[in-house]
């Protein structure tokens, strides 16, 4: 259902009413992702709640509308020399499939930016919700020093839908770099990891490290080995050129100096510009000193990955044009179990129909997850089977 700005509140409250378990979303463009919904559920899209609210350039603060796309948002800031240090949802093309900016904060996706900019959750200064009985409510502020309230921002980011509908956000900016420039260095994975940890513990301060496999090394037109590719932000030409400089020299690879153009083309194929969706879509997440062990593992065998090697954190997705055997729930199992010896996690979003793997596994804070959704959600009627850190379905009380 896609109610107008008006008729949503009116709505909520009848499904409420009925006992009927529905879940929020945002342009329902990926409501595949994740575990399946449990039983019959109404899917309620907030693509009726479209717009920019307020902008204030001299404050860095926008306000928006749930539902409005964030190739939108970022029109709107780049009039004014600013922008959101977010990535684009996965399987963005061109705009194609845009995601929302209310369904990025609540599947809490976080990209190479968070490297220098943080996570999406760090954007966040304020947002509206409605409750699942329909009551609506306010948390944060509108400038980036407001500390009033309860930081429900951070609870609803990458809550899932979980605790309730998102409505509006008012999220924090930042001036658009002038000068952008990435060095790109291809090699074996030893390298990389060296000069990855050499780059974290020094004075520069790159806006992303993201690092590649060789699988999405090839289907992007390059060498089949694994790379990394460091990109460079700077008001200062000098400056800009001297970081160059010193990555240069710091590496025995040879390195591939990439104008903002060419850069922006490899990270959108990165982002999974690609016509057919993929059958596995995974979210894997290690501690980031682990992380040389995971891009040298054999379960990766098959997957495109990429991974920022700040955090740890990245995807690994199989190549819906490739003739290969598809890969097995065994094998992300398998991953999965990797993931956790390297102190992280691995979160299934797309999986063939009959694959059956739990989208995550219940993790050690459950109890409290548990005691939360109750709070928010005390007739369990939101997202039926989505709360994140619980492995199977939460039961209604």
């Amino acid at each position: 259902m896609r109610p107008e700005p008006s008729e949503l509140q009116e709505l909520v409250r009848d499904l409420h009413r009925q006992g009927s378990a529905w879940l929020p979303a945002g342009l329902s463009t990926r409501l595949d992702w994740g575990p399946p919904v449990a039983g019959p559920c109404t899917v309620v899209s907030c693509a009726g709640l479209r717009g920019v609210r307020e902008f204030n350039p001299g404050d860095f603060t926008i306000t928006v509308a749930a539902g409005t796309p964030l190739v939108e948002v970022q029109e709107v800031l780049g009039h004014q020399g600013q922008w959101l240090s977010v990535d684009a949802p996965w399987g963005d093309r061109q705009g194609a499939a845009a995601g929302s900016i209310g369904g990025l904060v609540a599947r809490g996706l976080a990209g190479g930016y968070r490297q220098r900019y943080l996570g999406v959750r760090d954007q966040l200064i304020g947002l509206a919700l409605m409750r699942a009985d329909g009551v609506t409510a306010r948390a944060g502020g509108k400038v980036v020093k407001n500390v009033a309230g309860y930081d429900l921002m951070r609870l609803f980011t990458g809550s899932w839908g979980s605790l309730g509908l998102i409505t509006e956000l008012t999220l924090r900016t930042l001036p658009q770099p002038p000068l952008r420039r990435s060095v790109c260095f291809q090699g074996g994975a030893e390298d990389l990891a060296g000069l990855s940890r050499w780059l974290l513990g020094s004075s520069l301060s790159p806006e992303r490290i993201d690092w590649w496999n060789g699988s999405l090394a090839a289907a992007s037109g390059l060498d089949p080995e694994p790379l990394l590719l460091i990109g460079l932000a700077s008001v200062d030409a000098a400056t800009l050129q001297e970081q160059v400089r010193c990555l240069q020299e710091r590496s025995t690879l040879p390195a591939r100096v990439l104008d903002a153009t060419t850069t922006g083309a490899w990270l959108a194929h990165a982002r999974g510009a690609t016509a057919t969706a993929p059958a596995w879509l995974l979210r894997l997440g290690v501690s980031p000193d682990r992380l040389g062990t995971l891009m040298q593992a054999p379960a990766l065998a098959g997957l495109a990955v990429d991974m920022a090697a700040g955090s740890g954190l990245g995807l690994a997705w199989s190549d819906p044009t490739e003739l290969r055997p598809a890969l097995t729930s065994s094998q992300v199992s398998t991953l999965r179990s990797l993931c956790n010896e390297l102190g992280g996690h691995l979160t299934v979003l797309r999986q063939p129909p009959d694959a059956g793997l739990p989208a995550w596994l219940d993790a050690p804070s459950r109890p409290l997850i548990e005691a939360i959704k109750h709070r928010f959600d005390p007739a369990g009627q939101l997202a039926p089977g989505r709360l994140p850190g619980v492995a199977q379905r939460l039961s209604t009380v």
